[in-house]
């Protein structure tokens, strides 16, 4: 399983977050998907040695780009930005690497971070990553373009979903179970509105069977997960961590994430206009720059 756990891990690191940051079409976040290589290897690179100081400070390394990608959220949130349910599905994203990396740092120190074992200190990388930054980040962008009420709840309950699955780590398995309950209902209701995408005229048969193939996926990998929590919170038989890693979590990384962001890349590369990502125009920029070119006008006339 550590091998397994590690090869996905090493995905959502090296390929699922640059590429997720490239669909948002945030300058400000340019700089530091520039730089994510430089985090994310050193990241990777601790993943397969002993736990040690050298794993321990590889993985501080990627701690450090975690880091200042999650200080974008609030200086958004401080502006006013991001806060419509889209926007709250995407400040989720920039965060939840942040939650995977300090795992991760806890991990390879040989740290119980919390209490937490060091099997579930290795579990929680990939779930931040997947659940956490890839989630939220396709829930945001499917709310972009599908502006309905089913797109504001899968855009709002993934975030909590999320929120209430960590806290249910220190309250109990439970609380864990309501976690898994929302983010369920919420990646749901993702892989509806995708499969609904995919069956939209117009699009070319790659990328369609992309985001049927991702929307498909959802369904089989969020039932485990609820069955997983329901058996910890119930006692009722349910399925291993070696299991999950081999099912849930490998199919939420190709099946999911992977299709998922190639999806979106190909829509937006045929089309920017149908990502529903908006880029960061001020509106007051632009009347002004109307009013500019009004009295230009006036004045050539």
């Amino acid at each position: 399983m550590s091998a397994l756990v590690n090869a996905i891990v090493m995905l959502g690191m090296l390929v699922i977050v640059p590429a997720g940051l490239r669909l948002t079409d945030r300058p400000e976040l340019d700089r530091t998907r520039r730089l994510w290589p430089f985090f994310a290897v050193p990241g990777a690179i601790a993943l397969w040695l002993p736990r040690g100081a050298t794993a321990t400070a590889l993985a501080c390394g990627y701690a450090v780009g975690t880091v200042l990608l999650a200080l974008h959220a609030p200086r958004r949130a401080a502006r006013g930005r991001d806060l419509d349910p889209a926007g709250i599905a995407l400040l989720t994203a920039l965060v939840t690497p942040a939650v995977a990396a300090t795992a991760l740092v806890a991990e390879r120190s040989g740290h119980e971070l919390f209490g937490f074992d060091l099997g579930i200190l290795a579990l929680t990388v990939p779930h931040f990553h997947f659940a956490g930054f890839t989630a939220a980040l396709i829930a945001g962008l499917v709310c972009r373009v599908a502006d309905s009420p089913a797109g504001r709840f899968a855009a709002l309950s993934v975030p909590i979903g999320t929120l209430l699955v960590l806290a249910g780590y220190f309250i109990g398995d439970w609380a864990e179970l309501v976690g898994a309950v929302v983010l369920t209902a919420g990646m749901w209701t993702v892989g509806l509105l995708t499969w609904r995408m995919g069956r939209t005229e117009g699009r070319d048969r790659t990328t369609r069977l992309l985001l049927l193939s991702s929307a498909a996926v959802l369904v089989a990998t969020m039932l485990l997960a609820l069955s997983w929590a329901l058996g910890e919170a119930t006692g009722l038989p349910h399925p291993t961590l070696t299991w999950m890693a081999a099912t849930h979590g490998l199919g939420n990384a190709l099946g999911f994430a992977l299709c998922s962001l190639l999806a979106w890349r190909r829509i937006r590369t045929d089309d920017p206009g149908r990502t529903g990502v908006l880029s960061d125009i001020e509106l007051p920029d632009m009347e002004l720059s109307a009013t500019e070119l009004s009295e230009t006008e006036s004045r050539t006339a």
